[in-house]
């Protein structure tokens, strides 16, 4: 037995001899020499006998960013990303942790406070493009405010970016008022609306002529209220009998009418005096009335009258 066994081993090694003879390079190269003479199609000499170049350059894998990781989802910026207001959840919690930082920053007087027109709810909501709800959105306008009144040389450049997000497109404040000029007759032009009537006025210096749509003012106008209402921008100035005035009104009623030539009339007025605006606004002449006739709806017997409930 011990023969037999030590002739198998003889056997075995003289296997692996040959099967590590068998991959030595130089029979690799020769085999690889041979397979590149077959395939070749060039006609240079040269190219047949020179060696073939073998890359030795291993192609390592990409590297994982994440190793070990099997999945990975990206993560939201900010927590309220869940939230039905993410953008304003993140103002709200931004502006409250500001007010507590800075709480201890001197307030700037009132006269030295800048004027600023901050966005209403309607507009935040056409910007963020978010259901906010009224009660929030005046909590955070309060903190808007307080921070607004921190001394200006004071006041930290973090908390000036936050107001800008609330702070409107166009400031009113800023905002001058475009100068009419008189044309080269002398006259100036004003224009009124109330309800659905529209007048335009042309106002000029002279003996308190008066032309609505061409005809005299008792013509133009049968009841004396509505004369009152029309010429309410002279007389209450005192100027009656120092401007004549040429009219052109359409469309509505004759009071809607009648009050729409006061407007305009204080308008123009205002062109050639504009120190008389405080007298004019104090009489309610230059300040347009927005009310309109309600509309009748249905199952009423006008606007908001009920027909009479009869028992039986």
């Amino acid at each position: 037995m011990s023969s037999l066994r030590h002739g198998l081993q003889q056997t075995l090694c003289l296997r692996q001899l040959a099967k590590g003879q068998s991959m030595k390079p130089q029979w690799q190269r020769s085999s690889l020499q041979s397979s590149f003479k077959s395939m070749s199609t060039t006609s240079d000499p040269q190219a047949e006998n020179s060696e073939p170049k073998i890359d030795t350059k291993l192609d390592l894998p990409p590297e994982q960013p994440f190793f070990g990781i099997g999945k990975a989802r990206p993560l939201p910026v900010s927590p309220s990303y869940f939230s039905r207001e993410p953008r304003f959840n993140d103002a709200y919690i931004r502006l409250s942790a500001l007010v507590q930082r800075y709480q201890h920053l001197p307030l700037a007087p009132p006269e030295l406070v800048p004027r600023q027109i901050w966005r209403n709810l309607k507009g935040y909501r056409q910007t963020t493009g978010e259901p906010v709800k009224a009660m929030p959105f005046s909590q955070v306008l309060s903190m808007v405010k307080r921070l607004h009144q921190i001394h200006p040389g004071l006041m930290p450049s973090e908390v000036k970016e936050a107001l800008q997000e609330f702070k409107r497109d166009i400031d009113p404040y800023k905002n001058m008022a475009k100068v009419v000029p008189l044309d080269r007759y002398g006259r100036a032009l004003g224009v009124g609306r109330r309800k659905t009537s529209s007048a335009r006025a042309w106002v000029v210096e002279g003996t308190g002529e008066m032309l609505v749509n061409g005809k005299p003012l008792n013509e133009a106008f049968g009841r004396v209220h509505d004369r009152e209402s029309a010429i309410w921008a002279l007389r209450s100035t005192a100027r009656t009998d120092k401007y004549n005035v040429w009219a052109l009104v359409e469309g509505g009623g004759v009071t809607g009418q009648a009050e729409a030539l006061t407007l305009a009339i204080a308008k123009a007025v205002l062109v050639h005096e504009p120190a008389l605006k405080p007298i004019l606004r104090k009489a309610g002449c230059i300040t347009r009335d927005p009310r309109q006739v309600e509309r009748k709806k249905h199952g009423h017997v006008k606007a908001r009258k009920m027909p009479a409930w009869v028992k039986r």
